[in-house]
């Protein structure tokens, strides 16, 4: 990969501080990159005239060498649920194709606020329903790691926010940002060897972040390491008074120390007995154990902990979820916006083929069974019980955290490492769901923060990552931690193949030419 994509955030910052990059070089090179690898499928739209006016301003700012922004100039993209002015939003979906908000959701306003340049508009599982990122409207989307991409060979993402993985693993974009109600940030990070944050619930708010279950949707970040996680969270966190559900207080700025400050002496990490389960990949097994004992090894007190409820978080998330899908889903009658059927003979018609038309096979199966559970003489049976085992799970986060004293959980993010798409479409993509979701739905569920770390390749030059998991609004904590792991694994992310490598340095060489 070309250098300018070699660095992070900071050391990008510090490259057009000194003159030897600018923000616009830099952005013409990502929306190059992004034409280059566009057999990958990352982005539904890309805003070429949005970036380079904003990159344009950014260089502006730096030559005049007066106080910047902390994202200024750096290429973030945005996944295609959040609402974005004037710019198509469409939750990869033919229901919402042509539909343009007529404001920016608070993240979006954020990151301009901060500087950021947004490249584009990234690909995702129709309304964020699927593990895979295969279920848009306007194709799937493909993982970089992949060795072949003919004939169904090629490695799927994980989902929703594939795009927006692929987008950083692929090295067009510095960080980007997907939402993660069930998994759907930290299992792309894992299938793509990035990192994948979702903070705690209300941390980062969700007004213009068009709803999948809200009681469970959290935006989150992915970028190439740590720290700029962190630097794009401190950019987007915090109160707002468009949502209610965020923190009433302003949250104080994560700030991790140089890695030589860094140390887990006394680190109280668990180990989740129940996470030891069938279908866990031999490989990410030992993963876990290693890493396990290097923590241990460098002075942090590992010991295994009981959550006896902790696997029956699929179970309820997939009741709840469909439950708040079906309610969220009843806006798109064809009427006020989205999808019109050209033709019906009544309203109830118009309704009936508009969403019929609008809507896959996943979104309707998930309304149906939604509406099923809520039904009067099911509601008890599924509503409330899903919501009285939800508390259990809460109560086994509490009873770790407060009781047993343990400040951060070790899990894997996924059983395995990134399954063929041919291996993938053989099972339904509501068995696919349970099973890629099963160590990341608790967090939703509990509302807690919760990072994903690509640690080491697979046999089948894959990356394996793993998660973990803090106490409510402990992400200070959690990221000290993950950037410990992270310095002593050494992961080397960015690899896109070969063919890829070659004609985007053939691209950028020639940008450069072009703008000395």
């Amino acid at each position: 990969m070309n250098r300018t994509f070699s660095g992070g955030i900071r050391q990008l910052g510090a490259s057009f501080a000194s003159g030897a990059a600018s923000p616009t070089q830099i952005t013409e090179h990502a929306l190059q990159a992004a034409k280059v690898a566009s057999h990958l499928n990352a982005f539904i739209r890309l805003t070429p005239e949005v970036a380079l006016s904003s990159s344009n301003e950014s260089s502006f700012r730096y030559q005049r060498r007066g106080q910047r922004s902390p994202l200024e100039g750096v290429p973030i993209a945005v996944k295609d649920n959040y609402c974005t002015k004037d710019i198509p939003t469409t939750c990869a979906s033919k229901m919402l194709e042509k539909f343009v908000p007529t404001y920016n959701a608070t993240v979006v306003d954020r990151l301009i606020h901060a500087g950021a340049v947004l490249l584009g508009k990234t690909n995702m599982d129709e309304f964020s329903m699927g593990s895979g990122s295969v279920e848009s409207f306007f194709g799937p989307v493909k993982n970089v790691w992949s060795k072949d991409f003919e004939n169904d060979n090629w490695r799927i993402t994980g989902g929703s926010s594939g795009g927006s993985a692929v987008a950083v693993a692929s090295g067009i974009c510095f960080a980007a940002i997907g939402s993660d109600t069930g998994g759907s940030v930290r299992i792309p990070a894992s299938y793509c060897g990035v990192v994948g944050l979702k903070p705690t619930y209300g941390l980062i708010s969700r007004h213009g972040l068009i709803p999948l279950a809200n009681s469970m949707d959290c935006p989150g970040v992915l970028a190439n390491n740590v720290d700029d996680c962190v630097s794009v969270l401190n950019a987007i966190s915090g109160p707002d008074d468009c949502d209610s559900t965020t923190i009433k207080e302003p949250y104080p700025k994560v700030e991790l120390p140089f890695l030589d400050q860094i140390n887990v002496e006394g680190i109280r990490v668990g180990i989740p007995e129940q996470c030891s389960c069938e279908g866990l990949m031999p490989e990410v097994r030992d993963t876990w154990v290693k890493i396990a004992d290097i923590l241990e090894d460098n002075g942090a007190q590992v010991r295994r902990v009981s959550m006896p409820n902790i696997l029956n978080s699929i179970y309820v998330y997939s009741v709840l979820n469909q439950c708040e899908v079906a309610s969220n889903m009843a806006r798109y009658d064809g009427v006020e916006y989205g999808h019109r059927a050209s033709t019906a003979a009544s309203t109830e018609e118009l309704y009936a083929k508009s969403r019929s038309e609008g809507f896959n096979i996943v979104v309707k199966t998930r309304i149906l069974a939604g509406n099923y559970f809520l039904l009067k003489r099911n509601y008890d049976n599924y509503y409330i019980r899903a919501m009285k085992v939800r508390r259990m799970i809460f109560n086994d986060f509490k009873q770790v955290f407060e009781k047993d004293g343990i400040d951060v959980l070790l899990t894997p993010t996924t059983l395995t490492d990134a399954p063929l798409y041919r291996e993938f479409v053989t099972k339904s993509n509501r068995d696919q769901c349970a099973l890629n979701d099963l160590f990341t739905t608790p967090a939703n569920l509990a509302g807690i923060p919760a990072v994903s770390i690509p640690i080491r390749l697979s046999s089948n030059c894959l990356p394996i990552s793993l998660q973990l998991m803090g106490n409510t609004l402990q992400e200070n904590l959690l990221l000290r931690v993950a950037k410990w792991i992270e310095s002593r694994v050494d992961f080397q992310g960015v690899a896109p193949p070969e063919d890829l490598r070659r004609m985007m340095e053939i691209m950028i060489s020639a940008a450069e030419k072009k703008t000395s």
